[in-house]
């Protein structure tokens, strides 16, 4: 049975959720991979809402075993408070597996992630405060603390310590702030253990054990391609490699496992934070859009940035991640537009671009040319099928199709999980 991966073909807030959902009872383990609790999903099931923010979607599903990954950096306090608020509404997260080699997010990398950010003043990235970038910055330099540093307490100290060392000296000598007590910082730690030391596994191997018993593995990518480090609009970006291929890296499972992958793609297009976005709209139409499909950040509650459908954006991310179908949603938003424009190419400095820059620098300088298709009228979020939808509608999707270059195989039309049009199964 097949690995999936799901990744958001646009700077995230696409909806990965609602596509996971569509596979709900079929997926046996649903698996973060990246990221931390900088990323956020919005469920709808039952009429009840549900706001994720480090676990995977699948810890809402009775059949499938939520998995956090070797990959993610875990804010064990914000861990904790999601279980607890899942649990007072009756969900069941027993089942919950976590990494031994996930990183932990120590009280110290909030406070350098929001001193260094505010210090970056008119330069700054738009980064959440939530210490993400840091503790990836201390993983990389080895200096990270592991879910398994946790249960021993010399150990644990002695890591903390050394973490702390030279960032001291940063906050007291440069930024003016108090220096951080390690043995607070290996005390709060410590008081996580007993409760996280049952989730703790070996992921690596149950995964691979999973997908040789031929049970269906989801693999969920937070945040989106183009906030990827290495291939997004850097560096207005993560810290991490929310790309397909980062599910390898950060479960631990090899690229032969993987046997589809889907990329989600709104049908307008949404941002948060810094970075270029050629087909923002700063007027009355932004405005709309934002206000009619509700684009706030679910982790952060700022203001999502909001323009038309960018086809260049999400052709980029279909060839790097070798998207094999398309999940579109929010379309229903759309209704009500007497046309509907959509960027086809761009036009830098004189010159026409059919594909995503190469630089960061021609990509800030992109002017969208747009393409405008005719709207609809009607109200399409009761459509359960795709000869429901108005022919305008119909025509709207597979021109994007047609432009992206990989088939939409299903498409949302409203926010609860039964507004769905599946054109093709994703398993």
């Amino acid at each position: 049975m097949p690995g999936i991966v799901v990744v958001g073909a646009q700077w995230g807030d696409e909806g990965k959720g609602k596509a996971t959902d569509q596979l709900g009872d079929r997926v046996d383990y649903t698996v973060r991979y990246s990221g931390g609790n900088n990323a956020g999903h919005t469920l709808v099931v039952a009429g009840e809402k549900y706001a994720l923010h480090l676990l995977p979607s699948g810890i809402l599903s009775p059949t499938s075993t939520p998995v956090i990954g070797n990959g993610v950096v875990i804010d064990l306090e914000v861990l904790f408070a999601e279980i607890d608020g899942l649990n007072a509404r009756g969900v069941d997260t027993s089942k919950l597996l976590v990494s031994a080699n996930a990183h932990v997010i120590a009280p110290y990398h909030k406070v350098i992630d929001k001193v260094t950010e505010r210090f970056l003043g008119n330069r700054r990235i738009g980064t959440t405060g939530r210490g993400i970038g840091p503790a990836y910055s201390d993983k990389i330099n080895r200096l990270g603390i592991r879910v398994q540093d946790l249960p021993d307490a010399s150990i644990l100290a002695q890591k903390v310590e050394a973490a702390l060392e030279q960032k001291n000296h940063l906050l007291v000598k440069v930024y003016n702030r108090r220096a951080i007590d390690p043995a607070e910082v290996t005390a709060e730690l410590l008081s996580h253990v007993e409760r996280l030391r049952p989730m703790v596994t070996d992921v690596t191997r149950v995964l691979n054990d999973a997908l040789d018993a031929g049970k269906v593995v989801l693999f969920e990518g937070a945040q989106a391609h183009h906030l990827d480090v290495d291939h997004g609009t850097y560096p207005y970006v993560t810290s991490s490699n929310p790309i397909a291929a980062g599910a390898c890296i950060g479960a631990g499972v090899g690229p032969t496992r993987i046997d589809r992958t889907i990329g989600i793609m709104k049908a307008y297009t949404t941002r948060v934070g810094e970075g270029p976005f050629p087909t923002e709209l700063l007027d009355a139409d932004g405005d709309k859009l934002r206000a009619d499909g509700a684009e706030f950040g679910t982790t952060t509650g700022r203001n999502r940035r909001c323009g038309w459908f960018d086809a260049l954006v999400v052709e980029a991310a279909v060839k790097a991640n070798a998207f094999t179908d398309i999940f579109l949603t929010k379309l229903d938003i759309l209704s009500g537009w007497e046309q509907i424009p959509v960027c086809v190419a761009y036009d830098v400095d004189g010159v026409r671009h059919e594909h995503l820059p190469m630089t960061q620098t021609d990509f800030h300088h992109a002017t969208p040319v747009y393409e405008y298709l005719p709207g609809w009228q009607q109200d399409i979020s009761g459509c359960r099928s795709f000869e429901e939808f108005p022919a305008t509608t119909q025509a709207y999707v597979r021109r994007l199709e047609e432009l992206v270059g990989t088939r939409i195989s299903g498409i949302g039309v409203g926010p609860s999980r039964e507004q769905v049009v599946m054109l093709h199964d994703l398993l």
